[in-house]
C-alpha cells in the first residue's frame, strides 16, 4: 500500500490487527463492566476485519473486503441488540458487574 510516497508492507497492518485483537481479548477477560466488554468485542471484530482487508489487498481479491463488510453489518446489529439489552438491565437492576448478571432471578 502506498501512503505518502512510501510503501507500507502488509506485515504492519497484521501487527496492528494482532495488537488490537489482544487489547480486545484482555478487555473481555479483565474488565467486569458489560459495556466495556461489548466495546472490547467490537475491537476484536474490527481487528479481524483489518486482517481480512489486508489479505484481500495483498492477494488482489475482493472476497476478503466483502466478507469484512458483511462482518461489520453483523457487528452493528450485535451492538444494537447488546446495548438494548444492557439498557433494559440497567433500568430494572442496579448492576455494574457481569458476575451480578449470572443470576436470572428477578
Amino acid at each position: 500500500m502506498n501512503i505518502g510516497g512510501s510503501q507500507l508492507d502488509a506485515s504492519w497492518f497484521l501487527l496492528l490487527s494482532a495488537v488490537l485483537f489482544v487489547l480486545g481479548a484482555v478487555g473481555v477477560l479483565v474488565r467486569r463492566n458489560p459495556l466495556v466488554i461489548l466495546i472490547s468485542i467490537e475491537l476484536m471484530l474490527n481487528a479481524a476485519n483489518l486482517t481480512l482487508v489486508t489479505f484481500a489487498r495483498q492477494l488482489q481479491n475482493l472476497d476478503g473486503q466483502l466478507f469484512a463488510l458483511m462482518s461489520m453489518t453483523v457487528a452493528a446489529a450485535e451492538a444494537v441488540v447488546g446495548l438494548a439489552i444492557l439498557v433494559d438491565i440497567f433500568h430494572t437492576r442496579d448492576v455494574e458487574d457481569v458476575d451480578d448478571l449470572s443470576e436470572l432471578k428477578g
